[in-house]
């Protein structure tokens, strides 16, 4: 079976790491949830940008700074396009999602929460977008609730979130797709029907921004949050989108270099965002090869990406319910290409380390998502998540895999 869209086989061309073997077998990377390979052309672009123009940036008038600045900023204008922000301004470089998180959970809730504030957030959220909250939370007084995620379909109880998004209500942030479930989320519908009542929203992008189109002004959010590294750029770089209504009342994250106007003893005047909120040495080599990473998935097409990713789960879906045991989490048709799974009687890190010595790499554990795992009462489970660059044939060979490991079980 092969792709009907593109071809797998061919692009894999461009992914060095994909070539070697693990433990005598050809590599199978099925953790691109966690973090995707790097193609050559993000591998040269950050080592170009080391040979030829390493510098500092914004503060040095000598031909290397200036190089240096120019692609930094380029970068933040090809982000700006690649998620149609408005305006490059809107656009802050973080070290990944998860600062970005935190970024907005400092700089816009301990400014603007207060006790009777109602924080809302989702079952299915990554740690990164629950314990930010729950520290703001405890600082402001404001307090937590939750919408539930139906068992065993994997989906929001989106009635539930209707009835909870009422008085109160300031903030909601949601996970656009579960890095558990590869459940997709209606965020635009679910934000076009918070900003009515008023309420700032977040989307964690982190699953979609490499994976499918996304147009933040389209979805209508307050904030958006991916990182590089799982979108094939560098680890160490992330992106917060904000509105610039938002951003330009918000006081900033951290502070010391670059982000200051003027600084005197006592008091110090603070650039307007982005720069604000980008103190110190930014990771401009990191910016580099996101921006390379950007333009190269743009040549491989996002609505390819999709549904080459739906595909494979459907795929996967199809082969792996074949093995005896198995327990598969989340939709079962529409999902991104993330699949979860249990096997009766066998603990999911020892799926996973068998799994590796077929040359498989799968994650295993509660992948950050505990307050999840336990209304799936489950304490973890084995997964394996897809990208453009795995292939029908590799799927197939993971069943088998799982199939040898329940033999080799009992």
């Amino acid at each position: 079976m092969s792709s009907s869209v593109f071809d797998p086989e061919f692009i894999r061309k461009d992914f060095p790491i994909l070539t070697q073997r693990v433990h005598g077998k050809p590599l199978v990377y099925f953790d691109n949830a966690a973090t995707t390979q790097k193609p050559r052309k993000v591998i040269d672009a950050v080592r170009t940008f080391y040979e030829t123009c390493n510098a500092n940036v914004h503060r040095g008038i000598h031909e290397l700074s200036a190089r240096a600045t120019e692609a930094y900023e380029k970068a933040r204008v090809k982000v700006a396009q690649f998620i149609n922000a408005r305006q490059p301004e809107e656009i802050i470089f973080t070290r990944g999602a998860t600062e970005a998180i935190n970024l907005v959970a400092y700089a816009w809730g301990l400014a603007n929460l207060k006790p009777g504030d109602v924080i809302l957030l989702t079952e299915m959220e990554h740690h990164s977008n629950i314990v930010p909250w729950q520290i703001v939370a405890k600082r402001t007084g404001a307090k937590l609730a939750y919408v539930p995620v139906v068992v065993p379909e994997g989906q929001l109880d989106m009635q539930k979130l209707w009835e909870l998004l009422g008085a109160n209500v300031r903030f909601l942030g949601v996970v656009h797709v579960s890095n558990s479930l590869g459940t997709i989320n209606p965020v635009a519908e679910i934000c076009e029907k918070a900003r009515k009542k008023g309420i700032v929203t977040l989307v964690d992008g982190a699953q979609s921004a490499g994976h499918m189109p996304v147009d933040v002004q389209e979805i209508g959010c307050d904030f958006f949050v991916f990182s590089g590294h799982k979108l094939c750029g560098p680890t160490g770089i992330g992106v917060l989108y904000g509105r610039m209504e938002l951003l330009e009342k918000m006081p900033p994250f951290q502070a010391g270099g670059e982000m200051i106007l003027t600084v005197d003893l006592y008091h110090t005047e603070y650039k307007i965002p982005p720069h604000r909120f980008e103190a110190g040495t930014p990771h401009v080599s990191g910016a580099v090869g996101l921006h390379a990473a950007l333009d190269y998935l743009e040549t491989i097409g996002r609505e390819n990406i999709a549904a080459h990713d739906r595909a494979l789960a459907e795929y996967a879906l199809e082969k792996l319910s074949t093995v005896r045991g198995i327990k598969i989490f989340g939709p079962k048709h529409g999902r991104a290409g993330i699949v979860s799974f249990t096997m009766e009687g066998i603990h999911p890190h020892d799926v996973v380390a068998l799994a590796d010595h077929a040359g498989i790499a799968l994650r295993g554990g509660h992948h950050c998502t505990q307050p999840l795992m336990r209304k799936l009462g489950v304490e973890g489970t084995s997964r394996a998540s897809f990208y453009f660059y795995n292939t029908f044939a590799e799927v197939e060979y993971l069943a088998n895999t799982l199939q040898e490991i329940r033999r080799f079980f009992g």
